[in-house]
């Protein structure tokens, strides 16, 4: 068993590193840990026990109840990979278990700083555009900060929006047409809660989130579901679905990338498979009414530029 005597003894657990421990672990069934019990049988939940995730973790079951309840000093770097490995988090539960348990130290509230796209993101959204890949920029709290042509017309167009609601999590929450937009919504809506949670790990004190989390959670019963999991998610790579008024069902697949200097940003790209038809469908959408509706406009992207700074 480590000793509690080595863990930092500054800070007291947080409130939702506790919440965040008790819901990995009722998450972990004794199987997929590795655990032989003759008893899993007779279990009330299928979640492990306090217990043995202290075994599985190498600390004593009084020191892990107390970190779950919030009344223990804040755990080493070593026992907290150690609860990480034991619940099989990836890397970025991993890392928020890290963050929650690191809290920074308080500081006077002040309004946060507006996030500014870089002049060289909007060039490579103009490359992106022409080159038929559909392209945005996230922010804090899953802000919208630009998107390209093609992205506007794949999704929705978050410059038509006031600049307060374009926002993803409320695009996926609040929008009808979002349900209609994508194949499994109930999974993007899971994955985009637990993105707001991660984000929620690293700027505790963002009123603008508290105020959007509340928004959420007052008109959408999915959004209080899948925000009281406690998952966290980090987009990287992947795929997603989707059912398009226009074009149909195709499938995107899509990376995020960190652009300039600010790491409160993603640039998420997207494509779709050489000679598929959801490369022709994406290829019909590009082109899709482009002689009338851009005429004497200039590029979608110019102007969300104008709108953002």
């Amino acid at each position: 068993m480590r000793d509690p005597g080595q863990m930092d003894r500054e800070h007291p657990t947080s409130a939702s590193m506790a919440e965040f421990l008790r819901s990995a672990r009722s998450r972990l069934t004794p199987q997929e840990a590795g655990l032989d019990d003759p008893g899993l049988g007779r279990r009330r939940v299928s979640g492990l026990r306090r217990e043995e995730l202290a075994r599985l973790a190498g600390v004593s079951v009084d020191y892990y109840t107390r970190l779950e309840q919030g009344r223990s000093p804040s755990a080493s770097a070593e026992v907290l990979d150690a609860l990480a490995t034991a619940l099989h988090l990836d890397d970025a539960e991993r890392s928020h278990l890290h963050t929650l348990a690191r809290p920074q130290p308080a500081r006077r509230r002040t309004r946060p700083r507006p996030q500014r796209v870089h002049p060289a993101t909007w060039d490579l959204l103009d490359t992106l555009q022409q080159a038929g890949r559909p392209a945005f920029v996230l922010g804090r709290r899953l802000d919208v900060l630009a998107h390209n042509q093609l992205a506007g017309r794949l999704i929705t167009d978050f410059r038509a929006l006031p600049a307060a609601e374009r926002n993803q999590a409320r695009f996926v929450f609040l929008d009808p047409h979002a349900r209609e937009l994508y194949r499994d919504w109930t999974r993007v809506a899971a994955d985009t809660a637990a993105m707001l949670r991660l984000d929620a790990g690293r700027h505790p004190d963002d009123p603008a989130l508290s105020a959007l989390v509340g928004e959420l959670s007052i008109h959408s019963q999915e959004f209080r579901r899948f925000w009281s999991d406690n998952n966290v998610h980090q987009r990287t790579t992947g795929t997603k679905d989707y059912h398009h008024p226009l074009v149909g069902d195709l499938t995107v697949t899509y990376q995020a990338l960190t652009p300039g200097d600010d790491p409160d940003q993603t640039l998420l790209i997207y494509g779709t498979e050489p000679a598929s038809p959801s490369e022709t469908s994406l290829r019909l959408l590009a082109g899709w009414g482009t002689e009338t509706a851009d005429a004497g406009t200039g590029s979608a992207t110019a102007r969300t530029r104008e709108t953002h700074d």
